[in-house]
């Protein structure tokens, strides 16, 4: 395990995860100054860094990734520049905390650890099936906390989403919250993350080519008896 952790932190990796933490905040930020959907809530861009670390990185690199992915929101949330997160944070926090740390971590780590099972059979369905899993972990666990929130997700219904009051609390999470966003990052995370990776392998494969033959170019010839 010590091995695997201390393989994990390379020069390589630092740079990569470095740029991919850049991203998540970024486009976090980003996102949540644009919203989409009921109840304030915005498009998941930053899950596209968060399969690509998990994906290039392994579980670890999902991992920090996803945590790095769910303090910004929390930060968000603190601010009130996410008004949803802002209002349940306020009226839930441990629940909101738990949900919003969790959600993202474990996206990413189960990414990872389904990209290198998976790789080693076909490396292209490896891809696919991560950049599917971090979505639907995403949505699927936010809906399992939301639903432990009950009573703050009707709070907030009855005073932002009129047309959604009365409803059941699981026809207001999945309806009224996350359905149009799921399926749109669902589909921006499949298009976006696998065209990523190819691009980065291609470009990966092209500077170990470079990297080779300026190395058999700069090694000293050996002299002719």
């Amino acid at each position: 395990m010590e091995k695997k952790v201390k393989d994990f932190f390379s020069a390589r990796n630092i740079a990569f995860l470095a740029v991919l933490v850049a991203l998540v905040v970024v486009l976090q930020l980003w996102g949540s100054v644009i919203p989409i959907g009921a109840g304030g809530l915005n498009l998941s861009f930053v899950l596209v860094p968060i399969t690509l670390g998990a994906i290039i990185l392994g579980p670890i690199g999902g991992l920090i990734l996803g945590f790095i992915f769910g303090f910004v929101v929390l930060m968000t949330g603190v601010t009130g520049t996410n008004f949803f997160t802002a209002y349940v944070l306020n009226d839930s926090p441990f629940f909101t905390v738990i949900t919003v740390l969790l959600k993202g971590m474990v996206a990413g780590g189960v990414a990872g650890i389904l990209y290198k099972v998976v790789s080693k059979k076909n490396k292209y369905v490896a891809v696919f099936v991560a950049s599917a899993t971090v979505p639907i972990l995403n949505t699927g666990i936010f809906i399992l906390g939301a639903l432990c929130m009950s009573g703050s997700i009707n709070t907030f219904v009855s005073s932002y989403m009129p047309d959604f009051d009365g409803k059941n609390i699981i026809y207001i999470v999945i309806v009224g919250l996350v359905t149009v966003n799921f399926f749109i990052e669902l589909a921006i995370n499949l298009i976006c993350a696998p065209a990523l990776y190819t691009v980065d392998n291609v470009i990966e494969k092209q500077l170990v080519k470079k990297y080779k033959k300026n190395k058999i170019n700069n090694e000293p010839q050996k002299e002719e008896n």
